[in-house]
């Protein structure tokens, strides 16, 4: 099969601001080669054995547009692994067809007669504007706007910017303007614009520690050195820019650092960022753990009515989502699947983990109203009740993390059930965690103790002044004996 390769647009750095048809492809690439700007959490939704290329890795030079020889070895590399029978995605930062050097790839895949797609992306521009809340164009201000690069190939020996027919504009966007600003804002007083002609500088458009300055072109360059503004950034000039004040939601609302796994939520009050403090990760050995799923696997074929027949557990307890998510694969490595559990009773402890068991059709025989640790012990111990009237102690299976808290297990062993618990899966802590102005947030959300100790070795406190949340006692618990918490709340 001949292939081709994939020019997708991965958008301005928040990973989900991909386009749907860009993540789909990613999905399926065997090759990525990435620009260094891609957010690494994007990378995770490559499939299990990809290549993961940062072109970073074949410049020499970060911000100049003069590496002729550093393009063409990412050209070279696109074709190469395409001849080779691999799929290839090149993953560019922002939208391809804008400041990307689309045409220098384009022309190597051309001239190798490779078929290519181009699959646009939310570019840099666009983001910096919603997520400001300035409008590029506005019925009362700006009926014009220009997209101008601020960082030419050097080798032209003339630009090729007309800055007085550029100053017309209502509305000017420079790309890659944070080293040239000086001069470009000369040129643009030169060719008449006003000094009082409003600006705002967006860094880091869509990411966590997005920054914005604002001012006019009379003092832009002094606040941008005092406040050492650098690339990457979007610069707004024009009258819209005045209008961040008013519309700027990201300032107006509640922000919330969110340091779990769960899925994002939304119309819900505050903007919530999701920067999880943990990842899961499966088990290099699953010995242990498959030994327990092939004796629950035993039950497969045994009907409820045969003599003597009495599973090897009573309960399966999954304290969370990851654990059902593990043991099920496993139950499928070892060829059998949810119908080996047709006579043991299952307990979620929450709606999140009970919505993961549906997908393996399974529905939860217990989900308490409290969705804790807390709340389910309190269930059991009606159950266990029972069970010590007729003499039967309840024997419980619990799929957990390596470093999960066996407060539940002891709890369960205490009221007279048989506990066994067995590693599924692995939970540590991710690499590449961002640099995070922690000042940007008006609440730190814990969602374990995991979240809290990671949070703690990588950011060290929590600021004062920001609000810490926790979900669960044991968390809050853990988070006063960090410290990030008053032992007195």
């Amino acid at each position: 099969m001949k292939n081709k390769v994939y020019l997708v647009g991965a958008g301005p750095g928040k990973p989900d601001l991909i386009t749907v048809r860009g993540l789909n492809i990613l999905k399926e690439a065997d090759v990525v080669i990435y620009d260094y700007l891609v957010d690494k959490r994007i990378l995770d939704e490559a499939k299990e054995g990809a290549e993961l290329i940062c072109s970073e890795e074949l410049r020499k030079e970060r911000y100049s547009g003069s590496s002729l020889k550093a393009q063409g070895r990412i050209n070279a590399l696109m074709i190469k692994k395409t001849k080779e029978g691999k799929k290839v995605i090149r993953l560019k930062n922002g939208c391809p067809s804008i400041f990307s050097r689309l045409s220098e790839e384009l022309s190597g895949l051309v001239k190798e007669k490779i078929d290519f797609e181009i699959v646009p992306g939310v570019t840099a521009a666009s983001a910096a504007s919603c997520l400001s809340g300035i409008p590029l164009t506005d019925r009362r201000f700006a009926s014009s706007c220009v997209f101008v690069t601020g960082n030419e190939d050097p080798k032209k020996k003339k630009s090729s910017i007309n800055w007085e027919s550029i100053a017309k504009n209502e509305t000017i966007v420079l790309y890659m303007a944070v080293g040239n600003l000086g001069l470009i804002v000369f040129k643009l007083l030169k060719a008449g614009k006003n000094e009082n002609t409003p600006v705002a500088i967006i860094q880091d458009a869509s990411l966590p520690n997005q920054k914005i300055l604002i001012g006019n072109l009379g003092n832009i360059v002094t606040k941008a050195k005092g406040c050492k503004v650098k690339p990457p950034a979007i610069i707004i000039i024009g009258e819209v820019a005045k209008l961040e004040k008013k519309f700027n939601w990201l300032r107006l609302n509640k922000k919330v650092l969110f340091t779990g796994l769960s899925e994002e939520r939304f119309f819900i009050k505050g903007i919530y960022f999701h920067i999880p403090m943990i990842e899961i990760r499966p088990l290099e050995d699953y010995t242990e753990f498959d030994k327990w799923i092939k004796k629950i696997a035993k039950n497969r074929g045994h009907q409820p009515s045969a003599i003597n027949h009495q599973p090897v557990f009573d309960w399966i307890v999954f304290a969370s989502r990851y654990g059902a998510e593990h043991f099920f694969e496993r139950l499928r490595a070892i060829n059998s699947d949810s119908r080996a559990l047709a006579d043991i009773k299952i307990a979620a402890v929450g709606n999140s983990t009970a919505n993961k068991l549906k997908e393996y059709g399974i529905i939860a025989d217990l989900v308490p109203k409290k969705e804790t640790a807390k709340g389910l012990l309190a269930e059991f111990k009606k159950i266990l009740r029972l069970s010590a009237i007729n003499h039967q102690p309840l024997t419980i299976f619990m799929p957990r993390s390596d470093i999960s808290d066996k407060g539940l297990s002891n709890a369960l062993k205490k009221l007279g059930a048989k506990v066994t618990t067995s590693v599924a899966y692995k939970n540590v802590m991710p690499k590449d965690l961002p640099d995070l102005d922690l000042n940007y947030f008006d609440e730190v959300m814990f969602t374990s103790p995991s979240t809290v100790r990671n949070f703690k070795k990588r950011y060290g406190e929590v600021p004062e002044g920001v609000k810490v949340n926790c979900i669960g006692e044991v968390t809050s618990r853990e988070a006063k004996r960090q410290g990030l918490m008053d032992n007195s709340l």
